[in-house]
């Protein structure tokens, strides 16, 4: 039988500690940490009718010390029930409300999982290009890890972002900042592009992007890099919370982040890209820390809370 830790304050210890102020209730816990047990069973071990077990059955199960099922027996339905809890730990201090925090991963944004370049596409380093340009095949050489420039006419890319959140935290939102723009031949800043962002398989919403953006340097561009290609995108930000998705704080769609299944220790897979069925097919552009205008590359935060009292057991 799989049994729990449990980790209670003070305050929150009184209705436990009432149900346990039977000595009747405290043999039935004893007798349930070893095994499942029947209302009839539970009577003969004590020596107590079957209505007296019933009631105290009743405590322990408002108290959340014990759990219970109906199942089928020879002579009808037998309620069978089972202790909760291997182990109670009480903290007598003062219990301090835990304050909601952020969590922020940054990736670079050759650091991808997963990709589908549609060309014309390439990537590059602060030093060079990675293979060659229009060369889907470039995106899976070693180098592209330190890629700080990508870009592709459509297709996606997809990355894992580690979640090494304690076990018992909540999400209550996500952001996820990029600086991005189309994918033209050259540059072309009258260029749209349908750009969505999905997390874990699940569209949170699209951007249109108006161009491929030229014509002048971006601040951070390595001083090899042509003139005559992409320069710098546009910073934007993906949320979801509890009340939708939005983009740059504008409604995008009716995505909560419980459609998102973000939990602790599990990654969370960010898909850009342009659909098939997009109406403007105008690829898209991702700027790193070495290219663009923000010295960042893909960050993606969680807001999330602890949820007290559970340990895993």
């Amino acid at each position: 039988m799989q049994h729990q830790i449990k980790e209670i304050s003070a305050h929150d210890s009184v209705a436990i500690f009432r149900a346990l102020g039977s000595m009747s209730r405290a043999r039935i816990i004893e007798l349930l940490s070893e095994r499942e047990m029947n209302i009839g069973e539970i009577s003969a071990a004590l020596a107590l009718t079957q209505p007296s077990i019933t009631k105290h059955i009743q405590i322990l199960e408002e108290a959340g010390l014990v759990t219970s099922d109906y199942v089928a027996a020879p002579q009808g339905m037998q309620k069978r029930c089972r202790g909760v809890f291997e182990r109670l730990l009480v903290d007598l201090a003062p219990k301090i409300p835990q304050a909601e925090g952020y969590a922020e991963m940054e990736l670079p944004v050759g650091m991808f999982a997963d990709v589908e370049p549609h060309p014309t596409c390439g990537l590059a380093t602060r030093e060079k290009i990675v293979g060659l340009v229009d060369a889907p095949v470039s995106f899976f050489l070693p180098e592209r890890a330190n890629a700080e420039i990508l870009w592709a006419a459509g297709g996606f890319i997809e990355y894992a972002f580690p979640n090494t959140l304690p076990v018992n935290s909540h999400v209550k939102a996500i952001e996820l900042v990029m600086e991005i723009g189309s994918e033209a031949p050259g540059y072309n800043n009258q260029w749209p592009s349908d750009i969505s962002v999905w997390v874990n398989g699940v569209e949170i919403g699209s951007w249109t992007s108006p161009g491929d953006f030229g014509g002048t340097r971006g601040q951070l561009n390595p001083a090899w890099y042509p003139d005559n290609m992409n320069q710098w995108g546009v910073l934007k930000t993906w949320s979801v919370d509890s009340t939708g998705a939005s983009i740059d704080g504008s409604f995008v769609s009716e995505i909560k982040i419980n459609d998102l299944n973000i939990h602790p220790w599990m990654p969370t897979k960010v898909r850009i890209g342009v659909r098939p069925d997009a109406e403007n097919q105008g690829g898209f552009t991702l700027y790193g820390r070495g290219f663009g205008n923000y010295q960042m590359g893909l960050i993606f935060r969680i807001r999330h809370e602890t949820d007290d009292g559970l340990l895993p057991g």
